[in-house]
């Protein structure tokens, strides 16, 4: 079971644009159980709060991992933006990347390589983008 708690009084949730009424509805359960989740008085299994964080139009398995993760302020944070979508298709991909590449290798996978696996990917993200925006400066200046 999962407390949606802090994450469901992030910004558009707790004032989503649809009545709690509806979002009740398109989830599955009774308004006053909604409201109760929302304030975390009572927990939903996974299914439910991934439904209930799509109904309300929020990248839900990135919102779960970090709520998950302890990392509420940054779910609440990158919910309605393109991080939480990234970070969606991100965790949702990963474990087929890594089968796919890895195969019979991922036995040798040890836990204390997870953080500095996890800066690599971002430092190459970071490059990533610098090099899209000197690219996106080269070709404004050429012009």
């Amino acid at each position: 079971m999962l407390s949606l708690a802090r994450v469901g009084h992030g910004p558009r949730i707790g004032s989503a644009l649809k009545p709690k009424h509806q979002i009740a509805n398109e989830v599955g359960i009774h308004r006053e159980t909604m409201l109760k989740v929302m304030r975390g008085e009572r927990a939903i299994s996974i299914d439910r709060a991934v439904r209930f964080l799509e109904v309300c139009s929020v990248s839900p398995h990135a919102i779960i991992v970090l709520t998950l993760a302890g990392e509420e302020v940054l779910a609440c944070e990158w919910m309605h933006r393109e991080m939480g979508e990234f970070l969606d298709e991100f965790i949702i991909s990963l474990p087929g990347q890594l089968d796919r590449t890895l195969g019979r290798r991922v036995d040798y996978l040890r836990p204390r390589w997870a953080t500095g696996t996890s800066q690599l990917v971002a430092k190459l993200l970071s490059r990533h983008i610098d090099d899209l925006a000197n690219r996106d400066i080269a070709m404004s200046l050429t012009r």
